[in-house]
């Protein structure tokens, strides 16, 4: 594998930029950070904790921001509040702004990772957190990015974290964290229970996700760190990723979309690998 960047702040949310950039989110430095040409420059200090990104139909960046999280602690996602919000980051000046931190009066915990439909809907996550030993809900939202619409699609998960379309824009991927298991769910704003799809082998936990461009689903693994790749059939493959239990996230580019950029996030780094079957490419991204 190659080392796009080292040094990162424990990096997640990479996006692979038409111009050969990849911007991710630093979660521990509370940073957007551009990597390029073997170099990295800050794209803004965001504050919180930045968890997951995707550009949107204005070609701003949007931020899921978990509001911090205690990193020594990482497995259980303890929290030291209640200010997980979503934010849009104008990558041309680095000025962000908030758009979202309640739905339906009730606060977001801690938005993890975002994904944009065709219609320029926002698909994202909320990992819960833990307060003084009480574990809040996690759950799937969806929102309108002028800030004039949020609806919870379901507030009753256990720790879902990565999301992405399938290729035909039907289904939203939902991954969980804590139970290893991969969901789908209709691409519907209405309240509405997932369907199961495959659950990891081992002690092993889900982060992340990427889907191929024939509808493969590549998650990123914890602990035993690696991308598990799960047909819509629900079968498993793994392939191992050696030095890094905390392998968080992967992201396609390149032209033909077969360049994988992971993160992985213990050591701080971004690296890249050649994929064996193109990506999906991205709505509203190049």
């Amino acid at each position: 594998m190659e080392i796009v960047a080292e040094g990162l702040a424990f990096p997640e949310g990479p996006v692979v930029m038409a111009d050969g950039s990849v911007i991710v989110v630093e979660l521990a430095g509370g940073r957007i950070t551009r990597c390029w040409n073997g170099r990295t420059e800050a794209v803004c200090e965001i504050g919180g904790g930045p968890n997951g990104a995707a550009i949107g139909p204005d070609g701003a960046l949007y931020v899921c921001n978990n509001g911090g999280l205690d990193l020594v602690k990482f497995q259980n996602a303890r929290g030291p509040g209640h200010e997980g919000r979503v934010e849009r980051v104008d990558l041309s000046t680095g000025k962000f702004e908030r758009l979202y931190d309640s739905c339906d009066g009730i606060a977001l915990e801690a938005p993890n990772d975002i994904v944009f439909d065709a219609d320029g809907r926002i698909w994202f996550t909320d990992l819960g957190k833990t307060h003084d030993g009480i574990r809040t809900a996690s759950g799937l939202f969806s929102a309108l990015p002028d800030e004039s619409s949020i609806a919870a699609i379901n507030r009753h998960a256990v720790s879902y974290n990565g999301i992405g379309l399938s290729p035909d824009g039907m289904h939203v991927y939902v991954a969980d964290t804590h139970q290893a298991r991969l969901w789908r769910y209709d691409r519907k704003v209405e309240a509405q229970r997932p369907t199961w799809i495959a659950t990891a082998p081992g002690p092993v936990g889900f982060d992340s996700l990427a889907v191929t461009a024939a509808g493969n689903v590549c998650v990123a693994t914890l602990y035993a760190g690696g991308i598990s790749t799960i047909t819509p059939g629900g079968d498993v493959s793994k392939l191992a990723i050696e030095g890094d239990p905390y392998v968080t996230n992967i992201a396609f580019g390149g032209e033909d979309m077969r360049d994988a950029y992971i993160t992985l996030s213990k050591t701080g780094r971004l690296v890249k690998t050649r994929w064996g079957e193109p990506g999906l490419r991205l709505n509203h991204n190049g």
